[in-house]
Formats: structure tokens, C-alpha cells, sequence
């Protein structure tokens, strides 16, 4: 155990040293390292006093300096998150999946924060709401890019923007918006994929669809159920459906028992059905293309039902497959669950817009290394949990 302590020691201080041409003084640097061995430490909360006691240190201000005083670029080490990721863990059948999680925060300083919904939560909070891309795949899954939702009354106020730090050229954005934003990155990285999903914030956004439709990305993305609906032929009366509308007027007979994966309780199962949704002047390329609805509802209540829509090669749009995408949104609640509970995504004490991005970035990145080296573990064949054990996390010191 001692010995595979050191190699995964050894192993950070490797990923460090990709992040550490981004930082042109060496205290920042070095700093850098202790705090991502201090985010993979077994401190029970990431704070600035708690962390600076795990790594020996007698104050918290060389932490804050290096989250509000250093000068370094988040997004530069974003860059180096994702190809770090791509490299160990992307595959080009692989998932990108875009999701949003909730930061409960005090007072009204922190930037972004203000009362508003957090599903994190299941109510109405006073919150932060960042939007994240993830990707998933056979090998694993971890976090390529980050957004901090700015409600419009924080991007119409230019007082608060100030005292913030939020930077001219960030302007008000739709959840969606900052979404397409990440994967239009992520698509011109090259990163490589087979589809993509997301809930249905992100699927109710006739803009996101069609945007993806054009890029002709393959997607199966949840909508609300009164989302509007081509079900039927031009010619037919009440063409234009809702998603629940469609889904009632399904016969039993179309619905099949199916996983969408593996829970923490076994199987996910649900029964399923898939049912065609109808373009106007498609095009010959267009035509090649599954445009459908598919259906998930609950097998003790068979009133409980969700919904969405699927874009994809009809050839790759059988029932089986595209149950198997929509069931890899939990991969990032998953992801989002561990790197608050491991890495201490949720546990910033910052206000300022840069900053936010500064500990969001390095909490990424570590959870980018558990799930890396879970990866590396799993094909050795040795079975141990996604988190590391006490044992482990305590050589971060």
C-alpha cells in the first residue's frame, strides 16, 4: 500500500507538471500542487484553515493568495483538464453529457449568487448555479469544462460586476446558451464523441437542438413533458403534440423493460418506447436522420414517465441504444456527487468571479486524476471503489 501511495503521489506531481507552465512565479507553482494534494487529502472540508492544518501550514493566506492574488489562468489549466481527460478516458463512442449542480452560499457578495432554484437541492435556495460539461465512456468519466451561471440582475449591475471582478465581456447567458458554448469547445478541441445528453434544461432548448442538429452531433436529450412536438403527418389535424400527449396515445405493446445502466442499487429499469416525430423539407441528408421521441416510464408507477428527444443515423438509433445515452446522464450526477464529496468542488470560501474558476478548475482536475487512476485499477483488475481509500488519501499530506 505504501508503495502504490508513492507511485500515485508520483503520478499528481506528473499531472502537475502539466499545469506548471501556467504559472510564471514558482510560489504559485508549488502551491498549486499542495493544493490539489490537499483537495485529494482525507480533510473532512476543503476549507482554507482545514486544508492549511492538512498540509502543515500555520495560516490560510498562502491558499487565498493563491486563489485571489496569484496571477494564473483558469482557463489555460481548463485546456490542460480536458486533454488530460480526452487522453486517459475519451473514446469515440464516448458520452458528452451537460449538466448543471447548485453551490448554497450565504449573504448576497458571492458572485452569481442569489435565490433560485438548485436541483442539488430540490428547491429554491440562496445559490450559485455552474453548468458542466463531462464525458463518459467505457473507460471512465470526468469533467472537461466549466460555466458560472450570471443571472441577468448580477449582469445588469454594474456595481455588483465590480466589486465581483466579472470581466466586461462576460454578458447575461442562458443555462443552454453556456452549454453550447463548452460543447462548441469541446467540438472544435476535437474532442472525441459519439453523442450527447443533458436534462431537460438543456433539451427543452429548441435553440440547443437545432444548433446541434446542424453541427450533426447525435444527441438524446430529456424535455419537459408539455414540450411542443411534431407527431404526425402535415395533413392530419393536431399534428402538433405535446411530448406527454405523444407518450399517452402509445400502446402498451410499444414499451420494452429495458437497463439504463448499472445504480447504486443495480440496474436502472424502466419500461421504454421510441416513437417517430415528424420534419418539415427535410433534406436528402436530412432524411438519412432519426428524429423521435423516446419514452421512459416508471415500472411501479406507470404514470411517472419522462421524456426525450433523439437525433441520430437511423442506423444508430435502435430502442437499445438510445436508452443506454439517456441512461448516461448519471454518469455526471455521479461525478458531481464524488467531486464534492472527495475533491471539495462545493467548498470554496470565495466571492470574486476569477477565483470561483481558480478552485473550480483544480477540484476538476483532481477528480479528473481519481477517475483516471480508478480507470488504471479497474483494467489491472483489481476491485476497489471510485473513491480512494483512507489509506490512500492520507499520503496527500
Amino acid at each position: 500500500m505504501i508503495e502504490t501511495a508513492m507511485a500515485w503521489n508520483h503520478e499528481l506531481t506528473q499531472l502537475h507538471g502539466r499545469i506548471a507552465p501556467r504559472f510564471a512565479r514558482s510560489e504559485p507553482r508549488e502551491r498549486a500542487l499542495r493544493y490539489l494534494r490537499g483537495l485529494l487529502s482525507e480533510v473532512k472540508r476543503k476549507n482554507g484553515w482545514q486544508m492549511a492544518e492538512a498540509l502543515d501550514e500555520e495560516t490560510p493566506y498562502g491558499t487565498q493568495r493563491l486563489l485571489n492574488g496569484s496571477q494564473w489562468s483558469a482557463d489555460a489549466v481548463r485546456d490542460d483538464l480536458r486533454e488530460y481527460a480526452v487522453g486517459h478516458l475519451g473514446s469515440d463512442e464516448g458520452v458528452l453529457i451537460i449538466d448543471e449542480t447548485g453551490f448554497i452560499k450565504k449573504g448576497t457578495e458571492s458572485v452569481g449568487v442569489k435565490r433560485q432554484y438548485s436541483g442539488t437541492a430540490g428547491k429554491v435556495e440562496n445559490c450559485q448555479i455552474g453548468v458542466f460539461l463531462c464525458q463518459a465512456s467505457e473507460e471512465g468519466a470526468a469533467f472537461l469544462d466549466r460555466k458560472l451561471y450570471l443571472p441577468k440582475e448580477w449582469a445588469t449591475d454594474m456595481e455588483r460586476r465590480r466589486k465581483a471582478g466579472v470581466p466586461e465581456e462576460v454578458q447575461f447567458a442562458t443555462k443552454p446558451k453556456l452549454a453550447q458554448q463548452m460543447l462548441e469547445r469541446a467540438f472544435n478541441e476535437g474532442v472525441p464523441r459519439r453523442w450527447v445528453t443533458g436534462d431537460s434544461v438543456y433539451g427543452g432548448s429548441r435553440t440547443l437542438r437545432l444548433w446541434l442538429e446542424g453541427q450533426k452531433q447525435p444527441f438524446v436529450l430529456a424535455v419537459p413533458s408539455n414540450e411542443s412536438l411534431w407527431a404526425g403527418p402535415i395533413w392530419e389535424e393536431g399534428q402538433v403534440q405535446t411530448a406527454a400527449e405523444i407518450a399517452d396515445r402509445l400502446p402498451s405493446r410499444t414499451f420494452q423493460r429495458l437497463s439504463a445502466g448499472r445504480g447504486s442499487k443495480g440496474g436502472r429499469l424502466y419500461d421504454w418506447a421510441l416513437t417517430p416525430l415528424r420534419r418539415l423539407q427535410l433534406t436528402v441528408e436530412e432524411q438519412g436522420w432519426s428524429h423521435a421521441l423516446l419514452v421512459r416510464r416508471s415500472i411501479e408507477d406507470p404514470e411517472e414517465k419522462a421524456y426525450y428527444v433523439v437525433f441520430a443515423p437511423r442506423e444508430k438509433a435502435s430502442l437499445e441504444t438510445v436508452v443506454g445515452v439517456a441512461g448516461m446522464r448519471w454518469r455526471i450526477e455521479e461525478g458531481f456527487e464524488q467531486a464534492k464529496d472527495v475533491c471539495g468542488l462545493d467548498e470554496y470560501e470565495v466571492r470574486k468571479y476569477g477565483a470561483w474558476y481558480l478552485h473550480i478548475t483544480l477540484s476538476l482536475l483532481a477528480h479528473a486524476f481519481l477517475a483516471v487512476v480508478a480507470a488504471r485499477e479497474q483494467k489491472k483488475g483489481i476491485e476497489q471503489a471510485h473513491r480512494p481509500s483512507k489509506s490512500w488519501r492520507s499520503s496527500f499530506r
